[in-house]
């Protein structure tokens, strides 16, 4: 009998030293006793958004929170990003943990006792600002997540690296800044990064559940602006000019055939929006100048390239038979969010303690980007959704409008996720 109790107490010595303790229940209990705080920071997060790179009193918050946790803390880079850094008790990995701080230019409307009336200047025009794609709750689950770990440093094998970072929608026109930025200033190698996980809330997705995807999951954003020259004349002699509108409509109509004819869409998808068009000053003035600009969505980077070159490529051939010029700049603002396949496999364990093998999705790619992508150039990369819609609901708000809503009641899910991740990874 001693033989057998020595040899069970051996072997799971064994187990322990080769694979890690399993910390989903200690986890489960910490996670469940401070998800009241996690909710109350969110919402007061939510009521005081910022744009990117004024993420100012954001920053600040999340500073606090995590010198008051005894982090080594950094501030300002990317101008207002915030880094935490722990370091656990035992030699091991550094993992890497992102949240995204900043809102977007969009007015509430809603009647939410927390609601967002906060206003600011974008682009030169007064604007009000949200919360209206969820990092507030991103930036809520990490500071959570911190806090957990934090009571766990003595357990803890390796250093989590917590990313808080500005700016991911974009940085105001003229200013450098989100993921990019981060990774330019040396976010990902000091201490050197040896995995790197985020997390994005749906609203489409109920609460409790986890979507996935291995491989390419969101596309890339690629932002373009032709800029189109006629000859300006008066609108009743049209004869007289070359007008740069007509150009542009046959321009739009041309790029709509690079999606429909000429792109291998069982392949991975392609998007090509036009969501701005700026010419003339008078109804009876056909003008010089047109500027039309849009975003480029693919799923595939050999396709992405293939893309612009065929933009380049219409727009100037188009105007040229017109009698009018084309000048066609692209401006590449977010890759392919690429998961790496190995580590999704490798982490799938930490999802299903997180929110349990039922709840747990394999999606599909989605034609939205993520600048989160710019981290995988430098360590592999695991990039997943946790539920925002509320039990039993059928539809939702989608994000970047003014109704947008999430049910944060479950943003424990979040939580325990980046916890077990940086546990399990060391298995």
């Amino acid at each position: 009998m001693k033989r057998i109790i020595s040899a069970i107490c051996v072997s799971t010595a064994l187990a322990v030293n080769v694979f890690g303790i399993d910390m989903s229940r200690e986890i489960e209990a910490a996670t469940a006793k401070i998800l009241p705080q996690v909710v109350e920071w969110r919402r007061h997060i939510h009521q005081n958004p910022e744009l990117g790179n004024r993420e100012f009193k954001t920053a600040k918050y999340i500073e606090n929170h995590l010198r008051k946790l005894g982090f080594e803390v950094r501030t300002g880079i990317a101008k207002t990003g915030v880094v935490g850094i722990l370091k656990g008790a035992q030699p091991g990995p550094v993992i890497g943990l992102r949240a995204d701080m900043d809102g977007l230019p969009v007015t509430e409307r809603n009647s939410l006792p927390f609601k967002s009336n906060a206003t600011a200047e974008y682009n030169g025009q007064s604007v009000g600002v949200m919360h209206a794609c969820g990092h507030d709750a991103h930036v809520a689950m990490l500071m959570g997540a911190a806090e957990v770990l934090a009571g766990m440093k003595s357990k803890l094998k390796g250093t989590v690296v917590f990313i808080f970072q500005p700016a991911e929608e974009g940085p105001p026109a003229g200013e450098e800044g989100g993921a990019s930025l981060m990774v330019k200033e040396g976010v990902m190698d000091n201490p050197k990064i040896d995995a790197i996980f985020g997390i994005h809330i749906s609203s489409g997705l109920e609460v409790g559940k986890i979507a996935y995807k291995s491989g390419s999951m969101m596309a890339a954003s690629d932002w373009f602006s032709i800029k189109i020259k006629g000859l300006q004349t008066h609108g009743a002699y049209p004869w007289l000019g070359i007008d740069p509108i007509a150009v542009a409509t046959q321009i739009y109509t041309g790029l709509q055939m690079i999606v429909a004819r000429q792109s291998n869409l069982p392949k991975a998808p392609v998007v090509i929006t036009v969501g701005r068009m700026n010419a003339g000053i008078r109804e009876n003035i056909i003008p010089e100048e047109v500027v039309m600009a849009g975003t480029i969505r693919t799923l595939d980077s050999d396709m992405q390239k293939d893309v612009h070159a065929k933009i380049r490529h219409t727009a100037t051939k188009i105007a040229e038979s017109m009698g009018a010029t084309a000048e066609v700049t692209i401006e590449i603002k977010a890759p392919v969010t690429y998961n790496t396949p190995e580590l999704v496999k490798k982490m799938m364990p930490s999802l299903e303690k997180a929110a349990g093998r039922e709840n747990l999705i394999e999606g599909e790619w989605v034609t939205g980007a993520e600048d989160f992508a710019f981290y995988r150039e430098k360590a592999p990369a695991f990039f997943f959704n946790v539920g925002g819609m509320t039990k039993g609901s059928t539809s939702a708000f989608p994000h970047h409008t003014p109704d947008f809503f999430i049910d944060d009641s479950r943003l424990d899910v979040g939580v325990k996720a980046f916890c077990n991740i940086v546990f399990d990874y060391v298995k």
